[in-house]
């Protein structure tokens, strides 16, 4: 949500995304296998294809809803390290933004991969070379 009530679950957020790639990916190997099988599949198809766009949504609702809006911060001024990390966070995050529009027009397996690289790069690049909070 929105209000200030400071409980907040930043790496929950980007399992969740994870998550939801994963689930995209299930969705896309569903469409391949049923649009090679029998044409009576049409129902099925259809309900993998509304899966994996309802996922992809998730994704970005979570990436414009909770860390564009509420944990990205604008830095106080526009040079140095916390400068070019906000750069760096803005860039990865609408590049996953770009990645799940793209992984709700098609059924290309290379969405799933550039969604995981991305995701593995925002870990890195929000939370640190580790990849989680470390607590």
């Amino acid at each position: 949500c929105q209000i200030p009530c400071g409980i907040y679950d930043d790496e929950l957020r980007v399992e969740l995304i994870e998550e939801h790639i994963t689930t995209i990916e299930k969705s896309i190997s569903q469409l391949q296998s049923l649009s090679q099988a029998s044409p009576a599949n049409y129902n099925q198809i259809v309900r993998w294809v509304d899966n994996k766009e309802h996922h992809a949504q998730e994704i970005q609702d979570i990436v414009a809803a909770y860390f564009l809006a509420q944990r990205i911060k604008v830095p106080e001024t526009k040079t140095g390290e916390a400068w070019n990390s906000y750069v760096e966070r803005l860039t990865i995050l609408h590049q996953i933004q770009v990645a799940a529009m793209k992984a709700k027009q098609t059924a290309d397996p290379s969405q799933v991969v550039a969604l995981r690289s991305l995701a593995q790069s925002f870990r890195k690049a929000y939370f640190g070379e580790k990849g989680t909070h470390g607590h």
